[in-house]
């Protein structure tokens, strides 16, 4: 017995706790406050409402109006948006293709609810040029959500006006007593997949981290940088702590050598931009795997993922290349 409470073992699991247990369990309960109210919301038909925010960039996208519905779900909950999406495409109401566009849709809502952290995060550090900073990785949020728009209006037929996917016609009673009933019966049938999914693949993403895998990557991409000639020498530093701890640790950096005149304004924003750019591959499979992989079939959620942030990769490098064309011109 006093083996088993040694101080060893008890500084064990409260790591455990703390770097396993904990995070998952916070995720597991995002991930079902997220599909309830996705399943609250459609049994109430409440998403035909919901739609009517976004309606003109959705029928601009040629997506059916239960995009629209999650574009302006996003802007609450990312994961009840995707509980929206993942719904719909179960019924066979949205193929794949359209799956993909409308979770490409939302990138600009999904990244405006991290905005307030992230800006409130650098302002301290920083100052003004936080205040860049955000404002070129929202400028890049707008841009991927107005090119989602652009190729799904190529890529994908007007729907018929009226076109109400996701709130088909009523069936029964649609008060909240019944609604309510309706969204628990679903949310039962789909917990256990989310579960059986989410839990396996964040322990393997935790493992890998806890193994030195991401480690190892991340020095790899930090030894073979030669590229970045553009940034001055001190900014690589910043870059380094982006990819192997992420956003606080490069803030810190970056504060530093702002603070002691290392580095300028500019630089500091370029450095923090490219350390964003960068750390994507990592930042997807660690983070957002685990998270879509309850709501869609694995091999379905890697290429969300893949295309959600392919996407974003992209634009935060065109909005880094004007940004430095501008304050080098």
């Amino acid at each position: 017995m006093n083996d088993i409470l040694s101080p060893d073992t008890l500084h064990s699991l409260a790591l455990l706790w703390k770097g396993l247990l904990w995070p998952l369990l916070r995720l597991l309960l995002g991930l079902c406050v997220g599909l309830l109210l996705a399943n609250l919301l459609e049994a109430l038909r409440w998403t035909r409402h919901l739609a009517r925010l976004a309606t003109p960039l959705a029928r601009a996208a040629h997506l059916r109006d239960v995009a629209g519905a999650a574009f302006s779900l996003a802007f609450v909950s990312p994961a009840a948006a995707n509980g929206l999406l993942s719904e719909s495409h179960q019924k066979g109401e949205i193929d794949g293709r359209e799956l993909m566009l409308a979770n490409l849709f939302n990138s600009f809502p999904a990244y405006l609810v991290h905005t307030p952290t992230i800006f409130l995060l650098t302002w301290p550090v920083l100052g003004w040029p936080a205040v860049v900073y955000v404002g070129l990785t929202l400028l890049a949020a707008v841009g991927r959500t107005g090119l989602t728009i652009a190729f799904s209006r190529r890529l994908l037929p007007a729907p018929p006006q009226g076109c109400l996917a996701c709130t088909a016609a009523a069936d029964g009673e649609t008060g909240w007593r019944a609604a309510a009933r309706k969204a628990w019966k679903r949310f039962r049938r789909r917990v256990p997949k989310l579960v059986c999914f989410t839990v396996p693949v964040y322990i393997i993403m935790y493992l890998l981290q806890r193994y030195g895998l991401f480690t190892a990557a991340e020095e790899w991409l930090a030894m073979h940088m030669e590229w970045l000639a553009f940034l001055k020498p001190q900014a690589m530093g910043i870059i380094v702590l982006h990819l192997a701890a992420e956003l606080g640790a490069a803030l810190g950096a970056a504060g530093s050598v702002l603070q002691t005149g290392g580095l300028e304004a500019r630089d500091v924003v370029l450095a923090l931009m490219v350390g964003n750019i960068l750390s994507t591959p990592m930042r997807a499979i660690r983070h957002q795997l685990p998270a879509y992989a309850g709501f869609y079939r694995p091999a379905l959620a890697l290429r969300l993922i893949l295309a959600n942030q392919g996407l974003r990769a992209v634009s935060m490098a065109v909005a880094t290349w004007l940004y430095w064309l501008f304050v080098t011109y």
